[in-house]
């Protein structure tokens, strides 16, 4: 059995910097680590999401199709008008699953839900 200690979700970007700038000043996520071509975010203690230059890795980006990022946060009402007063684009709040529900898009398109218990 593997015993996994840590996560982090890398994310390929042809908008790098757009997409680095959204995580980092619209979303307000603490920078774990950074080189030239990727910036690691810290969402919780063992677990991160990066944004890596695909131009400058081996891998192409995806251009956001097939990845969704949920989040489960503290103050969903929050971050929705953050992210309107943000031009982040949120979408409208939803009842799914006994919680509630938005969703909205970083700039290379990767679709991120954000959520809360009822």
């Amino acid at each position: 059995m593997v015993t996994v200690r840590r996560t982090n979700t890398i994310l390929y970007c042809r908008h790098w910097r757009e997409t680095v700038a959204f995580y980092r000043d619209v979303l307000g996520l603490t920078v774990a680590h950074t080189t030239d071509w990727l910036v690691e975010f810290r969402l919780t203690a063992d677990s991160f999401v990066s944004i890596a230059e695909a131009a400058r890795t081996t891998i192409a980006s995806a251009e956001g199709a097939g990845i969704t990022l949920s989040l489960q946060v503290d103050d969903l009402d929050g971050l929705h008008r953050h992210l309107a007063e943000a031009d982040g684009r949120p979408g409208p709040m939803q009842a799914k699953w006994g919680a509630r529900v938005f969703y909205f898009h970083d700039p290379e398109g990767h679709r991120l839900e954000a959520w809360q218990d009822e």
